[in-house]
């Protein structure tokens, strides 16, 4: 138990306040823009992805997926009645006063799929360049797109019951020269296995 009577909670369990102060905020916020968007038609496709309140609850910064300038005249006309709301909803020492920006995280995941775009381009471009020359890296269409093993001319999964192979060697009974080796079953003519 804690100092004040209370059972000690594992922290690692529980959002802190802050964590839970931003999440509510921004599902307030969000319900709150749905409904002014019915009468403001700037307001439509607006998509709150987080709130970063400050510890001492005087300021709150919006993130939203995008911010375009109409979009942003939009929210700063709406933003008393976004405050009433969060003042009415949630139960605060304060009510912050919001702002509004664009989520840097929207921004940079845009970029790294833009970059994924311009690698699978390149890679089909260099995969056509490949078989016009005849050069394909692909899998082997002979054997199914199984690797074969050269040893005993077995493909795909028939090569470790043909007993050729790394690990399998030993289960087959071929561990060392003369036949003892760790798979083998006694000694020749012998019913008994090995001790």
């Amino acid at each position: 138990m804690s100092g004040r009577g209370r059972p000690a909670r594992p922290s690692s369990r529980y959002y802190s306040r802050m964590a839970r102060v931003n999440e509510v905020l921004r599902e307030v916020l969000a319900e709150e823009i749905e409904l002014v968007a019915s009468s403001d038609s700037r307001l439509e496709l607006v998509t709150v992805t987080a709130v970063s309140c400050e510890p001492d609850l005087r300021h709150a910064t919006v993130l939203l997926a995008s911010l375009p300038d109409a979009v942003r005249d939009g929210l700063s006309e709406a933003r008393p009645r976004l405050q009433a709301a969060v003042a009415h909803q949630v139960r605060l020492k304060r009510t912050p006063q919001l702002a509004f920006q664009a989520d840097p995280a929207v921004g940079h995941g845009e970029l790294v799929e833009e970059i994924l775009r311009q690698l699978r381009s390149s890679g089909d471009l260099r995969e056509a360049q490949d078989e016009q020359t005849g050069e394909g890296h692909g899998p082997d269409t002979t054997t199914g797109g199984l690797p074969s093993d050269p040893e005993s001319g077995a493909q795909g999964p028939d090569r470790a019951e043909s007993g050729a192979g790394g690990p399998d060697r030993a289960e087959s009974g071929a561990g060392g020269p003369d036949g003892a080796g760790p798979g083998a079953q006694g000694a020749p003519g012998s019913t008994e296995p090995a001790a």
